[in-house]
């Protein structure tokens, strides 16, 4: 059995010690010690949660052998904690701040009803089995409208309610008095969604509702809501299709509407004549979006897309299957149907439902279920008599948004009567104040014309206390949650030891040339070569794509096809480039910089009526310009056409590298030609060991479909490696000798002495 500490991070995620006790944690006489280091004891229930944490699903847990091992790696881990913290690492600003920023993420979790999100991520799962159709009737409420306008709005929709279900036509009153702008055009008509499309209290009204029937007034952000539902069917799923679009808007001309008509329906007919999707996508198709990809689009399901689009693809039943041209406000569509996906099993969806709930209007039953929790947990008590104090300090300046407040200085007594000293509720026995709230409402205080100062002051007041006590609650997260304690405590370690294993082990062995040379030297027998073929390996799909390549290779330099700018224009008669063209040149003489296997060819050429001699100059210039912006010159060729052309330069890059040799054969196939040249190790190439007998030479093979052509140069016989050669290994290598040394000297330090009882207590099995 073999463990490491792993540093992956700042997090340390692979940390041995998840959710270790950070040494500065205090102990007392009564808390038993399984071993001190130096001075430092390390609590025995510290060690005892993470070695269960980390082992428990192991066959050897419980042995003396895997609690001895991993007591000696946690020991080495909690020496690392120690030097780091003799430093004072852990008191920078910049670490504070990202432990900061993981306690926020850590705490989350902790910040919810998981029973409630639970049933609400199934729920909304069951109901993704079934689409509803829709239509509804809204009346528009703010979310913090004042009770008396809240009441009126009721009233006026319950007496809508009693309109349609007393046998007026739904859609023609939604027409007439919905405050939904598309219900003038649609009388309230939504068509088929599904679970997570609409407001959470929206959907179940919609999914607790029979078809036919009118919902009671429900409540969401966006005010009141009657609902009847139309349908309910069975969920279609998602689907995945591509399009060809004609784009044709309502407001177009009639004849270029007519035309764009007469088109799709001609490309229609081409695709029923079997006509290559592809290649009429690529060439008609107006959704540039989509067309370079052959019309493909992301999968979508019910509710998602244009209604007449939706409702057309999902029509269509096996993959490679055409729809008619359809018409959207956006032109007309011919669908392919790619494939159809069915809607996932539960154990798939967890994981993004959980997301989407967090995020969703359905998590404010989450929250208002974890708030109830606390207030009793943390015993929240309110004084009545303060709360009403408060409320009196409401006026016409909070609902304008301009309300004030100086707090008066504490007293030393506390007084019988109610003021702004006086506590206004206590958490846990602790109070909180009349004065800290009536400041937290100065401070956030929104303007709300016409709304009554006391309901304006009941609502600040209302969210105080929720903010408190989740404050209160996120303080307490490490008493309260050992699990979140030791987590936290886990990155508080991890981002020290990130330091400083950079700065002992990582960054050093990188950068101490020096040692790593030593080490090198002195271990030189762990880094040699085995028997090897020096050579080159070209593989192709095709034997002409192979003839092909060999012959390119001759040549040693390839043509490199993506050239940036490719041409460059000059002003008539002069040398001087058109405006804009030096961009593309600074581009091109970094790339030149950055890659020195290029070498740039430039090719002057005049246009009808220009001097000859003009050619050679605006090649010279453009190469004076880039080995001013430090490309050498030996690098770039400058030569001349004399035919007459367009007065432009040619821009053409060759390179020594095999890459470009690949680009340029790979254009078509991405796998159609590989090229490797260097030296192959045994075990390396199966081609090449099965010819490394044969001696130097040029062979060809056909092995597994692929043809080969395998050039050996020369057979090396083992020996040892350069550090160039074995600089991966060798880093590695020294990395682990350097935190071998370091712990070596932290334990000369911090002497390490065990209370082996405590450890005896461990061994179970």
């Amino acid at each position: 059995m073999h463990k490491r500490i792993l540093y992956a991070g700042p997090l340390a995620a692979a940390l041995l010690a998840a959710g270790c006790q950070t040494t500065k944690s205090t102990t007392t006489a009564k808390q038993p010690v399984i071993e001190t280091l130096g001075t430092y004891e390390v609590p025995a229930g510290e060690f005892a949660y993470v070695y269960r944490k980390n082992n428990s699903s192991a066959p050897e847990f419980g042995t003396k052998p895997s609690v001895a091992e991993y007591l000696d790696l946690y020991t080495n881990f909690k020496l690392k904690v120690l030097d780091a913290e003799k430093r004072g690492l852990d008191t920078t600003q910049a670490f504070q701040r990202e432990l900061e920023g993981y306690k926020q993420q850590l705490a989350q979790p902790y910040l919810t009803e998981k029973s409630v999100t639970d049933q609400l991520v199934r729920e909304a799962y069951d109901r993704m089995s079934k689409e509803v159709s829709a239509s509804h009737i809204l009346l528009r409420l703010a979310p913090d409208a004042a009770p008396q306008d809240t009441l009126a709005a009721y009233n006026k929709i319950m007496a809508l309610r009693q309109r349609v279900t007393g046998g007026e036509d739904f859609n023609k009153v939604a027409a007439e008095t919905s405050e939904d702008p598309s219900a003038r055009d649609n009388g309230g008509k939504l068509g088929y969604f599904t679970a997570m499309q609409m407001v959470y209290p929206f959907e179940s009204a919609a999914y607790r509702t029979k078809v036919g029937e009118v919902s009671q007034p429900v409540r969401t952000r966006f005010g009141y809501h009657i609902i009847k539902v139309n349908d309910v069917r069975t969920a279609q799923g998602e689907i995945k299709v591509a399009h060809l679009m004609i784009r044709a808007t309502p407001g177009m001309p009639k004849a270029d509407s007519v035309t764009a008509k007469k088109k799709v329906d001609e490309i229609y007919s081409r695709l029923q004549r079997k006509e290559e999707w592809e290649k009429l996508v690529a060439q008609f198709s107006e959704d540039a979006g989509s067309a370079a990809n052959g019309g493909e689009l992301p999968p979508f399901g019910t509710g998602r897309m244009i209604p007449a689009f939706e409702e057309s693809a999902f029509k269509l039943q096996k993959a490679g299957d055409l729809s008619t041209p359809v018409q959207t406000p956006y032109g007309w569509h011919i669908i392919k149907l790619i494939e159809k996906q069915p809607v996932p099993k539960f154990e798939d969806m967890e994981a993004s439902l959980k997301g989407k709930v967090s995020k969703d209007s359905r998590s404010e039953l989450n929250r208002t279920a974890f708030l109830k929790r606390i207030r009793t947990e943390n015993q929240f008590a309110e004084n009545k008599a303060s709360k009403e104090y408060v409320f009196t300090k409401a006026d016409t300046a909070l609902v304008n948004g301009r309300f004030k407040y100086t707090a008066p200085p504490a007293v030393a007594k506390a007084s019988k009567t109610v003021g702004d000293n006086s506590p206004l509720f206590t958490i846990k026995g602790k109070p909180y104040l009349v004065k800290d709230f009536l400041l937290y409402a100065q401070q956030n205080q929104k303007a709300k014309a016409g709304a009554a100062p006391r309901y304006s002051m009941q609502q600040l007041y209302a969210q105080y206390v929720d903010q408190t006590l989740t404050d209160y609650e996120k303080a307490n997260l490490e008493n309260k949650y050992e699990d979140y304690r030791m987590l936290v405590k886990e990155y508080r370690d991890g981002i020290l030891l990130f330091q400083l294993m950079d700065e002992k082990v990582w960054s050093k062995a990188i950068e101490d040339t020096t040692g790593l040379q030593k080490f090198f030297a002195e271990n030189q027998s762990k880094y040699q070569w085995e028997p090897r073929v020096q050579g080159t390996v070209i593989s192709a799909a095709t034997p002409q794509l192979l003839s092909q390549a060999q012959t390119q290779l001759k040549a040693g330099r390839y043509e490199v096809k993506r050239v940036n700018p490719q041409t460059v224009t000059f002003l008539t008669g002069k040398t001087n480039v058109i405006h804009g063209a030096w961009a593309g040149l600074d581009r091109l003489a970094s790339r030149l910089q950055t890659d020195t296997t290029l070498t740039l060819t430039i090719t002057g050429r005049t246009k009808r009526g220009e001097a000859a001699a003009l050619a050679s100059r605006r090649a010279a210039s453009i190469k004076t310009y880039l080995s001013t912006k430090g490309v050498p010159a030996r690098r770039i060729t400058t030569t001349t056409t004399k035919a007459a052309a367009d007065g432009t330069a040619l821009l053409a890059l060759t390179s020594t590298s095999t890459t470009a040799l690949e680009e340029s054969l790979n254009e078509q196939n991405p796998l159609a030609v590989q090229v490797l040249q260097r030296s192959f190790p045994k075990g390396d190439n199966k081609v090449v060991d099965e010819l490394s007998d044969k001696g130097p030479g040029t062979y060809t093979v056909t092995k597994d479909g692929r043809y080969y052509a395998v050039t050996i140069n020369q057979v090396l016989p083992a020996g040892p490696k350069t550090l160039a050669e074995a600089r991966g290994q060798a880093t590695s290598d020294y990395q682990n000798y350097l935190e071998k040394q370091w712990i070596t000297q932290l334990r000369d330090q911090y002497p390490v002495k065990l209370n082996q009882s405590e450890v005896d207590k461990l061994v179970t099995k």
